[in-house]
C-alpha cells in the first residue's frame, strides 16, 4: 500500500480527502441512477411487468359495467330518470376509455420486453467480439 505523502507543513491529508480519493466512481453511477434494470439482472415476473395495465383494464371494465347498469336503470325507473341519463353515458366512456387504454398498453410492454432482451444480447455481442 502507498504511504500518501505529507503536507508542506507535516500533517497528513485530512479524513474526508482520504475518502474522496477511495470513493468508487461506478458505485455512486450504480445508487444514484432513476433505472435500476440497467443495473439488475434479475428477472421480473409476469405479474411486476403487467401489473399496472392489469388493474387499468380491471378498473375499466367495472366502470364500463357500472355504467351499463346506471343507463340501464334510466330505462327501467321513472324517478331520477334525468341524472341517470347524464351519468350513465359518462361511466360509459370512462370505463370504455381505460379499458381500451390497458389493452394497448399490454402489446406496448410486450414490444419493449423484446427490445430489451435483443439489446441485451447484442450488448453481450459487442463484450464478447470487442473485449478481447
Amino acid at each position: 500500500m502507498e504511504i500518501p505523502p505529507k503536507s508542506p507543513d507535516g500533517s497528513e491529508k485530512s479524513p474526508q480527502s482520504k475518502e474522496l480519493l477511495t470513493s468508487n466512481t461506478a458505485s455512486t453511477l450504480c445508487i444514484s441512477s432513476r433505472s435500476e434494470s440497467v443495473w439488475t439482472s434479475a428477472s421480473r415476473s409476469k405479474w411486476d411487468i403487467y401489473h399496472k395495465p392489469v388493474i387499468v383494464v380491471s378498473v375499466g371494465a367495472a366502470v364500463f359495467l357500472f355504467g351499463i347498469v346506471i343507463t340501464s336503470l334510466s330505462c327501467i325507473q321513472t324517478k331520477n330518470k334525468n341524472v341517470y341519463k347524464m351519468c350513465g353515458p359518462a361511466f360509459l366512456s370512462l370505463g370504455l376509455m381505460l379499458l381500451v387504454c390497458g389493452l394497448v398498453w399490454i402489446p406496448i410492454i410486450r414490444k419493449k420486453q423484446k427490445q430489451r432482451q435483443k439489446s441485451k444480447f447484442l450488448q453481450s455481442l459487442k463484450s464478447f467480439f470487442f473485449n478481447r
